[in-house]
């Protein structure tokens, strides 16, 4: 994050740690005799306005004012373009819900603000938490090059797979930490709160609207990755087939689930998904509970990493293609390379396994990403 930008814009799912994020930054970079962290969900903005106390903070010698849960707060994007505008002297940094579009608010914010995605904790991250080291990201090109090396080094610090295993259930959100016998209760807690709060505040459902994205969720978390008939889905969930698109991109913007396709162009507002995937394995576990498949908890794990860092598209030939160019098959220790033989930049990413060889690679290793 560059701390020179006088309007810098976090958005990321529920749970993902932009408050933490916000006060290590305020700790770390910023002079804390002038910043001010504040939460837009206090009582105190329920007969104060935001622009006030920016132009208070000011007056006091403030520099750097940290806006938390922006979303809870109405007219939230015209106060903090009005105070970009009048208070040159002054840093704001705000965090959203992943679902709030700064770059369709009512006042334009998008020539102002510069915004940065708060992805949920990879694998790597996940082990600093685990094993109390920290462990180097290695850009995609470095893995598929150097994969074998990379996992052979690895593997003197961390047995691999058992962590891996832990981190697919349970360690994708940093709060698992706190209490980890909670830590499913706590993310249903999430997923509930998400709807019911957060969608709620940026698009005013009726209430019989939220318990119908509830069962579309639940749904979805059964059957995921699956391709979608969009009439049957429709009329299960009870909602009209462009409410059901609809309901599923907001699913989406909420950091819930995942849509794919074949080819990302023609994409419209009311384009159906050609497959759809939970958007982490934790969200599968806490979800579909017994009905979860390891199968299909690799391919959503492939997906998340990859979600925000490269273009990644559903394959013709195999399970996913990546920046239109690498192709890979997704499958456990058993799977073979048939499927891909013929074909050229084309991977096995492997599940089971510590080491690869060739193009045969881990599949936890692409959780070393960021």
């Amino acid at each position: 994050m560059d701390l020179r930008n006088r309007l810098i814009a976090v958005k990321g799912a529920r749970g993902a740690g932009k408050t933490t994020l916000l006060l290590q930054v305020a700790k770390l970079h910023l002079p804390l005799s002038s910043t001010l962290y504040v939460s837009l969900d206090h009582i105190y903005f329920f007969d104060n306005k935001l622009y006030d106390l920016a132009k208070q903070f000011t007056q006091f010698g403030g520099t750097h004012l940290l806006l938390d849960e922006v979303h809870k707060y109405p007219n939230w994007s015209r106060e903090i373009k009005l105070i970009y505008d009048n208070f040159p002297e002054l840093n704001v940094i705000f965090t959203s819900s992943s679902m709030l579009e700064i770059y369709k608010s009512e006042s334009d914010l998008s020539r102002r603000a510069v915004t940065y995605f708060l992805k949920e904790l990879s694998f790597r991250e996940f082990l600093s938490f685990e094993v109390n080291k920290t462990f180097p990201a290695y850009s995609f090109s470095e893995i598929l090059e150097n994969h074998t090396t990379i996992a052979t080094e690895l593997l003197k610090e961390i047995k691999p797979l058992p962590l891996f295993e832990k981190y697919l259930k349970t360690g994708i959100y940093p709060y698992y930490k706190e209490n980890e016998s909670l830590y499913i209760q706590k993310l249903q807690n999430t997923i509930n709160l998400i709807i019911e709060i957060d969608i709620n505040a940026v698009e005013d459902l009726q209430y019989d609207t939220l318990v119908k994205l509830k069962k579309l969720l639940i749904t979805i978390a059964s059957s995921a990755p699956f391709t979608p008939n969009i009439t049957k889905l429709s009329e299960k969930v009870g909602v009209s087939r462009n409410m059901l698109v609809q309901s599923i991109k907001i699913l989406e913007r909420a950091g819930l689930v995942n849509e794919l396709y074949k080819n990302t162009s023609g994409i419209g507002v009311l384009t159906k998904p050609e497959k759809l995937y939970l958007n982490n394995s934790n969200l599968m576990y806490a979800l579909a509970q017994e009905n979860t498949n390891i199968g299909n908890v690799r391919e959503t794990f492939f997906v998340n990493q990859f979600k925000g860092l490269h273009e990644i598209n559903l394959s013709t030939s195999a399970d996913f293609i990546i920046d239109q160019t690498y192709t890979f098959e997704i499958g456990g220790k058993n799977k073979t390379k048939k499927q891909i033989d013929h074909l050229s930049n084309a991977y096995v990413a492997k599940d089971n396994i510590e080491i690869g060889f060739g193009n045969i690679v881990p599949v936890w290793l692409f959780g070393f990403m960021y």
